[in-house]
């Protein structure tokens, strides 16, 4: 075997099984052991906790002397806005596809397709960024550590890409156990935390001065508490990387146990239990926000939190080291290194279940892209360029990242107004309604803070669009037929033709009345020669929904008029005229013989008419789709023209 067949052969390795996993719809949710929900809340916790190794400095720098009030802003906003919000998520989507699943269902057609690119986009930033963001900051608990040597100030981008690279090589061998992992790393990391907020507050505490000035200072700039809290209002879309881990949370849903009265349509434990999940997120994180934003105001200078400063992207760290001791800190900083690099081993993960998730069922990847490895090399790269072009520096990011945060939130509490006023509960609706304005609020006004996150997702955008659709026109011509499934009375036609010829007439439903049939049978045997004493099958096909790409055929028979006639529905005409003449050959060891008319139009508009409504110039398309699926000519069914 050459070399590179045995490397692509190690790049797919897990291809066929991803692909019966992830390839549409109709495929079963991957099953899981369950785990109780409180580790499972580990494992969302290793990306929203670990935003506590940047937040309070990313707070102080954004908000300054502000920052507390626009904290509790944000503490109210994630308690009685994200949190209400994804609990109805948890229920509306209980197997994990989240609310970009909900709004795909919400809107027909090309346009819910077209809407989850644009979506997938913003998760995108969201996921590449917090790989990126979290190999930054730890990067600079590395180097800001006192035990660590001088000379490799400013080396924060070579190590930062060493961490994404080790990412990257971690993914690539196979990531097992998060969950085991994520639950260690969660506790020690919380405890930590717990240590250095306990021993900053009695800090605080031990010296009301510290109040008074903070207090002081305040007013002096704002001139009385209710400006004050007015400007809290303004800012605090700056903060809203603390409304991180939401999506994450109802993503892991098929990992929480239920009860044993769960169903697969109402696992009404396991949606009770992932409440319980984000509840205690929220509330801890809620708790953890707070008192840490509250306590490096106070207890560190604002010139320590300014690029280059040691409280930059650190705060809690700067806080451990200084009143706990080098040894301390030094603790504190390696969990906060893991914990940040696990946070990215999340945002990885999630990456590699989202895209094969969606695009290609959609057909707008490549099959290759259901496969771990491949993908992996492809983040890896993309979260390489994020790093040198930021610089590896948390504040440039943070706006890139809170924005595709901003935009999943946003899109979720959308979609849970939908659905309730859909479902009449209009209270629920206006509530809803309002959490949507305020989330619209505040990504509009972190957008126009920090255009960066939108830059980035509109190229993902952009880049997911335009690869998608010409993986779409390039894939146009497969089988994209997952299975045929034939009731009794199509296999009863089919067994009445035991040793005879299969001729098979396709039709494009019109009126479906006795004209229709006679013409179209005397037309096709005039032009085909078909004998008189042979008994022919009209084929009608017709297209509910042409922007899916691959399902399951299921063939129906109906006597009408004296005809017989087999009914499809199915994404693209051809494809699935190809499908069931395949599936005909198999059943009866014949090759059956189709007959078609020609199309007087312009071929060109047939082809982009086929990518678009899966229809076009049906007889040349459905001979492509066969010769591509047969290799040996002699095995294809029979395609007539006249």
């Amino acid at each position: 075997m050459s070399t590179k067949s045995r490397m692509r052969r190690w790049l797919l390795a897990d291809l066929p099984l991803r692909q019966g996993q992830l390839s549409g719809p109709h495929v079963h949710e991957v099953s899981h052991e369950g785990k109780p929900w409180w580790k499972v809340m580990c494992l969302t916790g290793v990306d929203y906790f670990s935003t506590l190794g940047y937040q309070p400095g990313i707070a102080a720098l954004a908000a300054g002397v502000v920052s507390p009030l626009a904290t509790l802003v944000l503490v109210l906003l994630t308690l009685f806005g994200a949190l209400p919000v994804y609990r109805r998520v948890a229920k509306e989507s209980p197997n994990g596809q989240g609310s970009i699943a909900m709004l795909e269902r919400l809107l027909p057609k090309w346009w819910g397709k077209l809407l989850v690119l644009v979506l997938l986009g913003f998760a995108g930033t969201d996921f590449i960024i917090t790989i990126t963001l979290s190999a930054a900051d730890a990067s600079a608990h590395v180097l800001e550590n006192p035990f660590v040597p001088d000379f490799l100030n400013g080396w924060a981008v070579p190590v930062t890409l060493v961490l994404v690279a080790l990412l990257g090589a971690v993914f690539l061998k196979g990531f097992t156990e998060a969950i085991g992992i994520a639950v260690i790393l969660v506790i020690v990391y919380l405890g930590l935390n717990a240590v250095v907020v306990v021993v900053a507050l009695e800090h605080v505490l031990s010296a009301p001065h510290l109040v008074v000035d903070w207090s002081n200072l305040l007013l002096n700039e704002h001139g009385n508490w209710w400006m004050a809290v007015a400007i809290a209002l303004v800012v605090f879309p700056k903060l809203a990387l603390g409304l991180s881990g939401f999506e994450t949370g109802v993503s892991v849903m098929p990992l929480v146990k239920g009860t044993p009265d769960d169903t697969a349509e109402a696992p009404n434990g396991r949606i009770r239990n992932t409440r319980k999940l984000l509840a205690t997120a929220a509330v801890i994180m809620s708790v953890f926000l707070i008192c840490t934003s509250f306590a490096t105001t106070l207890l560190i200078p604002q010139d320590k939190f300014q690029p280059g400063g040691e409280a930059n992207g650190r705060a809690l760290a700067f806080l451990a080291h200084s009143y706990l001791g080098e040894w301390f800190g030094t603790a504190y900083d390696l969990s906060t290194i893991v914990i940040l690099w696990f946070a990215g081993a999340s945002a990885m993960a999630g990456l590699l279940n989202i895209v094969p998730r969606y695009l290609p069922r959609y057909g707008m990847a490549p099959d290759w892209t259901r496969a771990t490895r491949p993908l992996v090399l492809v983040f890896t790269v993309i979260a390489f360029a994020i790093t040198i072009i930021f610089d590896a520096n948390v504040d440039a990011q943070g706006g890139a990242y809170a924005t595709g945060v901003l935009v999943l939130i946003t899109s979720a509490a959308l979609a849970v107004t939908i659905v309730t006023h859909r479902l009449g509960e209009r209270r629920r609706s206006i509530a809803f309604g309002v959490i949507t304005a305020v989330f619209l609020y505040t990504t509009g006004a972190n957008v126009v803070e920090r255009p960066d996150g939108v830059k980035i997702a509109v190229f993902f955008i952009v880049a997911i669009v335009v690869f998608s659709l010409i993986s779409r026109a390039t894939r146009s011509t497969e089988l994209r037929v997952t299975g045929v499934e034939m009731d009794e009375e199509a296999n009863r036609f089919l067994r009445e033709y035991e040793g005879k010829d299969i001729r098979i007439i396709a039709n494009e439903p019109d009126e479906r009345d006795e004209k229709e049939y006679v013409e179209k049978e005397a037309e096709e045997r005039a032009d085909h020669h078909i004998p008189a004493g042979d008994a022919v099958l009209f084929l009608e096909v017709t297209v509910p929904d042409s922007s899916e790409f691959e399902d399951v055929l299921r063939v129906t028979g109906e006597e009408r008029f004296g005809h017989r006639i087999l009914r499809v529905e199915a994404p693209a005409v051809p494809n699935a005229i190809a499908a069931l003449l395949l599936h005909i050959r198999d059943v009866t060891g014949k090759l059956p013989h189709v007959y078609f008319a020609w199309m007087e139009t312009n071929p060109l508009k047939q082809l982009l008419g086929y990518v678009l409504t899966g229809s076009g110039d049906v007889p040349p398309l459905t001979r492509e789709v066969l010769r591509q699926a047969e290799h040996d000519p002699a095995a294809r069914p029979m395609v007539h023209v006249g």
